[in-house]
């Protein structure tokens, strides 16, 4: 076993007579150890594209594409905080969009219905006179 880790040691060379260690070429090693950076923040901005071509109440999806521009630009020039900022902006204002997108459309759904059982009761109450009354 020793003569095998005596084998796989690389060979020394003896120092000439009359060189100091000092006068030797030095070669040195370096490491860069990298800190984990966080994930980039997210821009939400093809959410905010939807929001804008198809949601744009009181402009909040404009604006959301606003913000999420300016958090995209943040990010491309390394303010990561500022990236963040903007990015969490266009987020509250696209979920507020959605948000009211969703209420009007349940109104209308709900509107819609009404006036159709108003027309169709209507629409009975018609016949049933005409062929009753």
């Amino acid at each position: 076993m020793s003569l095998r880790m005596e084998q796989t040691l690389p060979p020394y060379e003896v120092l000439p007579t009359g060189m100091n260690m000092n006068e030797m070429p030095k070669t040195s090693t370096t490491v860069t150890v990298e800190e984990e950076q966080p994930p980039p923040p997210r821009d939400h901005l093809v959410w905010s594209l939807f929001t804008t071509l198809y949601g744009n109440i009181c402009c909040l999806g404009f604006l959301a594409f606003f913000f999420s521009v300016k958090s995209r630009d943040r990010k491309v020039l390394g303010d990561h905080s500022g990236a963040l900022s903007y990015g969490s902006t266009a987020k509250c204002l696209n979920i507020t969009a959605l948000v009211i997108n969703i209420i009007a459309v349940i109104i209308v759904i709900i509107v819609v219905a009404v006036v159709f059982s108003t027309a169709a009761n209507r629409f009975n109450y018609n016949n049933y006179s005409n062929n009753y009354g």
